[in-house]
């Protein structure tokens, strides 16, 4: 393993492993992520690295710390509300929805995965 990180190289062995298939470039690859995302020490550098696509697709296939790290770091990520699948007793008169406060994001908005179709 190499003495020092770097995103730079990462995210090169994600691409070749994107183009080309390349499995041992992959597992360096998320070797190297593993040990950003595992440690304190480097969160912040793991997070700057999950700004490119290839980096969030990873972390969320196979690593899935991006939200944990986001979360203890005092970092808010809105999560959808799933609907329950029981039977609920329906209420005879409509229910009044009171309306909802806006969140301030702490964090800008990640780019999109697919900017061509913003």
């Amino acid at each position: 393993m190499a003495a020092r990180l770097s995103q730079g190289r990462i995210l090169e062995q994600l691409r070749l492993a994107a183009k080309k298939g390349d499995r041992t470039a992959l597992q360096l690859a998320v070797d190297e992520m593993k040990t950003l995302a595992f440690s304190p020490r480097y969160w912040n550098r793991y997070l700057a690295l999950l700004a490119n696509p290839l980096a969030r697709l990873t972390d969320l296939l196979v690593l899935k710390q991006g939200e944990k790290i986001a979360r203890q770091r005092g970092i808010t990520i809105g999560r959808r509300k799933v609907k329950s699948g029981g039977a609920r007793k329906k209420s005879k008169k409509p229910e009044v929805k009171k309306p909802r406060r806006k969140r301030r994001r702490l964090v800008p908005t990640q780019p999109s995965l697919f900017p061509e179709l913003d």
